[in-house]
């Protein structure tokens, strides 16, 4: 018989506490098959992860090597491919933070995160530690979920400003369509003061973060059946054109749409983020 099988991966549905924080709680655990150069294309989530077993080798923007192993860790919004390895023994929980959820949850330190993967107890001190091996010692993935779930509620205390709280709810209904200048005007303030305090509460700017929801809803479109071909997914995605779209799944996926299609067609739905894969 094959030692090497598919992956459990359970998810747990997000609680109404917990709804304005996370997108997602879940547990994996490899049985023999790892991951090879697995993707996550732009994601919209800001993930926390226990550690369970072998530590990932992950990379933004290129292929992780061993150098690149991530215990547990914290990271912020990454506007490019994530990268990620494992040796089939891996195992953690994750939480995918909102991004105003991570704003609560780590306040002023979301920036530093951008772009980063930080050790948990570098960002948490102690209590991520303590963290870390209260799940560890747990007895099954339920308990595992609850401890991690009231360590989330129990350290969310930083409120977001409603501007930017305003600001963010828009370019999120309008999947990145809305021009930033609107927005600005309409909370009263000037493009550069909104790109400033939006980038020290959601961790990019503005203007980026449009560009990765365009992205996103490109993609989304293209996993339905009556998509139409990119020239047609551009139009309702808000690109100029379809050179444009191509450009955006270059910087965020590091692939041609059409190399993101074929791989994600290979790909277990239950490992993407969001819709980019």
């Amino acid at each position: 018989m094959d030692a090497s099988v598919a992956p459990d991966v359970i998810s747990r549905p997000v609680s109404p506490r917990l709804a304005h924080l996370v997108s997602s709680i879940s547990f994996y655990r490899e049985r023999g098959l790892g991951l090879t150069a697995f993707r996550h294309a732009a994601p919209l989530a800001l993930p926390l992860l226990v550690n369970l077993g072998s530590p990932f080798r992950i990379a933004l923007g290129r292929r992780p090597d061993d150098a690149d192993a991530q215990p547990s860790f914290v990271a912020g919004l990454f506007p490019g491919p994530v990268l990620i390895e494992s040796d089939g023994r891996a195992a953690c929980v994750q939480v995918d933070f909102t991004p105003l959820g991570a704003y609560r949850f780590y306040g002023g330190a979301v920036p530093d995160l951008t772009a980063r993967m930080v050790g948990l107890g570098d960002v948490l001190g102690q209590d991520g530690r303590c963290l870390s091996e209260m799940v560890a010692e747990a007895e099954g993935w339920q308990r595992r979920f609850e401890i991690v779930e009231n360590f989330v509620l129990r350290r969310a205390v930083h409120e977001p400003s409603p501007a930017i709280a305003a600001a963010l709810d828009r370019l999120w209904r309008s999947a990145g369509t809305v021009r930033i200048g609107e927005i600005a005007a309409d909370i009263g303030w000037s493009r550069k003061h909104l790109a400033r305090r939006f980038h020290y509460e959601i961790g990019v700017a503005p203007k980026t973060l449009a560009q990765m929801l365009r992205f996103h809803r490109a993609c989304a479109l293209a996993r339905t059946s009556a998509a139409g071909g990119w020239a047609a997914i551009a139009v309702e995605a808000g690109y100029a054109d379809q050179a444009h779209l191509v450009r955006d799944f270059r910087v965020f996926s590091g692939e041609t749409p059409t190399a993101w299609a074929a791989r994600l067609e290979g790909t277990d739905p239950r490992l993407t983020r969001e819709a980019g894969g």
